[in-house]
């Protein structure tokens, strides 16, 4: 496993940071949308509450009289449908000096508060001259909800009719509300961790791709100048220590600048093709004289031998030339010193050294794109250049085994069209 450069590593901080921001604020967001939820749903199942015993309570306050003689009358209370389906249900009425005394209990007086709450029911009825709502604990020790509605003698509320309703129902369901919620909202953010990770890391792959090909590209150009920078060095050296070859030393230095400088445009026009700022302009050349120009730029052509034909191609004529001195420099590295043999006939430009070679299992793995690798099997970057080049004119690479020794590279190009 590679080991990722500063930059693709905060990159990939920068992603970690992205889908945490996103995270939170949509978990955020949920949480104030849930909390509004659950605020109206309290509020909600409350007025529900009020509304269902306040209903009630005036109902049955209308139902209720006082006869002539003064007297409270509870009979409808027997069959009023209101009264039946009540869960608790209470009459209060004062007496001439007396305080408030329950005459009318379903189901049980237990189920009705104590003395001192419905001493403190009354006079709230009383203050407010209309339905009251009050939440208080029954004597059985229950919390209900209660509405006290005044029963009218003459012009003196003489009765309180009490209805009251249990609220743990509607609790209950309340918290359920909160728990799915508190549930959905987490299975949300988690959701939202997921998508938001794949979206940033979706966003972020062309500048991580861009990242890798600009480091491969930087190692490729190190890889392509290291060679023919080392050569000028040399010749410079020898000249200024010989001064009776100074001459001769300045040409080589010369032709050396100018084998520099197509590398420069080669690599730079690659790098273009690349980023995709520029498209691979083919025209019609001749493949054997690119070859045979190539391989005297080369800074030891002695050990190579040519063979060509007049083959007419369209291609461009820098990224040939880097593919083609990428073969034979790969053939004079690996081939062990022996000598290297260039051949150009029918689109196909085949280079082959007489050395070790390379293992059948290895031969795919030598165009993939690495700066170094082990003697036997790796080629550094310029297999894997070569590879791009034919791939960008429509071509193929193909390594094999010689019978006698030896490994035979090719560069397979398609066939000009003379229309």
């Amino acid at each position: 496993m590679t080991s990722r450069t500063p930059a693709a590593a905060r990159l990939h901080r920068a992603r970690w940071v992205m889908t945490l921001l996103f995270t939170a604020t949509t978990a955020g967001c949920l949480l104030v949308l849930a909390t509004i939820a659950v605020h109206t749903d309290s509020q909600s199942r409350t007025n529900d509450l009020d509304n269902a015993v306040s209903h009630r309570a005036d109902g049955l306050a209308r139902t209720l009289f006082y006869d002539t003689g003064g007297t409270l009358r509870l009979d409808s209370l027997q069959e009023d449908e209101l009264a039946r389906s009540a869960e608790v249900l209470g009459v209060l009425q004062t007496l001439p000096n007396t305080g408030p005394q329950v005459r009318y209990t379903y189901p049980s007086q237990t189920a009705l508060p104590d003395q001192a709450e419905v001493d403190e029911i009354w006079q709230e009825v009383q203050h407010d001259q209309e339905t009251a709502l009050v939440t208080t604990t029954a004597a059985n020790g229950r919390e209900y909800h209660w509405a006290a509605a005044p029963v009218w003698d003459n012009d003196r509320i003489g009765a309180t009719v009490l209805v009251g309703a249990d609220p743990a129902p509607s609790q209950a369901a309340h918290a359920r509300l909160i728990q799915w919620l508190a549930s959905g909202c987490a299975a949300l953010v988690l959701a939202a961790a997921a998508a938001g990770h794949l979206l940033t890391g979706r966003s972020m792959r062309p500048a991580l791709q861009g990242l890798e090909r600009q480091e491969q590209f930087l190692a490729e150009a190190a890889h392509e100048l290291r060679t023919p920078l080392a050569t000028l060095r040399l010749v410079v050296e020898n000249g200024s220590a010989t001064p009776h070859r100074a001459t001769t030393a300045l040409d080589e230095a010369v032709r050396l600048v100018d084998r520099l400088g197509k590398l420069v445009t080669g690599l730079l026009a690659r790098a273009r093709v690349e980023a995709g700022t520029q498209d691979v302009e083919l025209t019609p050349l001749r493949l054997d004289q690119l070859v045979e120009q190539t391989v005297e730029e080369l800074p030891d052509p002695n050990g190579v031998t040519i063979t060509t034909q007049a083959v007419i191609v369209e291609g461009d004529p820098e990224l040939l030339t880097q593919a083609v001195r990428n073969l034979v420099e790969n053939a004079l590295q690996h081939g062990g010193g022996t000598p290297v043999e260039v051949s150009v006939a029918a689109t196909r430009v085949a280079v082959r050294d007489h050395g070790p070679g390379i293992p059948p299992h290895d031969r795919t793995r030598a165009f993939e794109r690495r700066v170094t690798g082990p003697a036997s099997t790796g080629t550094g970057t310029g297999l894997a250049i070569v590879r791009w080049v034919a791939e960008l004119h429509g071509g193929t690479t193909r390594l094999s085994q010689t019978p006698d020794g030896g490994t035979l590279a090719e560069l397979l190009l398609p066939e000009h069209s003379s229309s």
